[in-house]
């Protein structure tokens, strides 16, 4: 019996043995299963995030460039590509195989002897002129130690453009204001030193100042004028205008000064109807014609010209048959004090300004100004007004 007892022990635990031993292999495969998910989520998880990270970075308006303790790039977004203008792959190179920039490979080194970078300006030539504001801070590992670079790249062009073009500004205005200014001062103390008592010297010097204040005045108004327009504080008085009739005052103001070098003003404007500021239209219409006027050729003839075009906007154009502009000259006869002949400019008494109140009263009712000319053949400008302004 004990025998039989023993061989059923023995066949039970080699039973319970074997149960135990799937059990645990049965188990063991489902924690590596696990461990197989939690790591392939962890896998997706840290795909994802650098996918966040990657996309982030290249959403930045600002370029950064992130470079390891061998010095070599690591990440650089996409404004950093598009601000230095790189082309291609750039992980794992130098700053200077990618950009041969000696002044970005001195900010990295004097980071690394552990001095601040901040705000440096950084010119990058090449076919559009650049100016970058470059800050640079090593990385830390939390123990002291240098990780590697990062490099912020901020780009302050339209800055620089801005600040060229109000010391350009303030420069041409001193300019335009000391010619007068010293002639008026000049003459004043030539009467006050004894050349008041010859009335006909007092009369001629007098004479002088007068039309030296006067140019004074103008060249203020229209520096305020060009204050008004610019800023946007000018309020447009939209009304229906007659053309034809615009043009007709114009002429008439001006008749004085085509009389005397026997020009032939010449009204060829139809029966139009715009909706406009009169007073604007009437100074832009003032000044091209007055231009016309002085730089045309002598006992010639200013033409006006108009007429509806698509959309049912109005183009009008003013035509004299002067010498013309050169071709180079064209596009900048609208900045502020350009003058295509400087010495007859000043010799006539323009401010240099007229041709900038025409361009930003035409743009101020939603249109367009523009020049054609060819030299020895006269010049046309034109300019588009829409049928509702805005």
């Amino acid at each position: 019996m004990w025998q039989i007892l023993t061989i059923l022990a023995i066949a039970g635990g080699v039973s319970l043995h074997f149960w135990w031993r799937r059990r645990f292999q049965r188990a063991l495969e489902e924690s590596r299963n696990e461990i197989r998910c939690i790591n392939e989520e962890h896998r997706r998880s840290d795909q994802q995030n650098q996918t966040e990270r990657a996309a982030l970075f290249d959403s930045m308006v600002e370029g950064l460039l992130l470079l390891g303790q061998d010095g070599r790039i690591q990440l650089a977004n996409h404004a950093f590509s598009s601000l230095l203008g790189v082309t291609g792959e750039v992980q794992n190179r130098t700053i200077m195989e990618v950009l041969r920039l000696h002044e970005l490979s001195g900010l990295v080194e004097k980071v690394a002897r552990g001095e601040q970078v901040l705000g440096y300006e950084l010119r990058v030539s090449g076919v559009a002129e650049r100016f970058l504001e470059v800050s640079a801070a090593a990385i830390s590992d939390g123990h002291g130690g240098n990780r590697g670079t990062i490099l912020v790249f901020h780009d302050v062009t339209r800055l620089k453009q801005l600040e060229r073009t109000r010391q350009e500004f303030v420069a041409n205005v001193s300019h335009e204001l000391r010619t007068p200014l010293s002639l008026i001062k000049g003459y004043t103390e030539t009467l006050l030193d004894g050349a008041k008592d010859n009335r006909e010297v007092a009369k001629k010097f007098l004479q002088t100042i007068q039309r030296n204040s006067e140019r004074l005045q103008l060249l203020i108004e229209d520096l305020l004028t060009i204050s008004e327009l610019e800023s946007g504080r000018i309020k447009m008085n939209l009304q229906s205008v007659a053309l034809r009739t615009l043009v007709d005052r114009v002429f008439e103001d001006l008749k004085t000064r085509a009389v005397a070098r026997k020009i032939v003003l010449a009204n060829e404007v139809p029966e139009l109807q715009i909706r406009c500021d009169a007073d604007r239209l009437q100074q832009v219409l003032g000044n091209l014609v007055d231009n016309a006027i002085k730089y045309g050729r002598a006992e010639g003839r200013v033409t006006v010209r108009g007429q509806k075009v698509n959309g049912g906007a109005v183009e009008v154009r003013v035509q004299d048959d002067g010498p013309g502009i050169p071709a180079e000259s064209l596009e900048r006869v609208f900045e502020r004090f350009y003058r295509v002949d400087k010495a007859r400019s000043r010799e006539q008494g323009g401010t240099g300004l007229g041709l900038s109140i025409v361009k930003h009263i035409v743009q101020s009712h939603g249109g367009r100004v523009w020049a054609k000319s060819e030299v020895g053949k006269g010049a046309t400008f034109y300019f588009t007004l829409p049928t509702n302004p805005p």
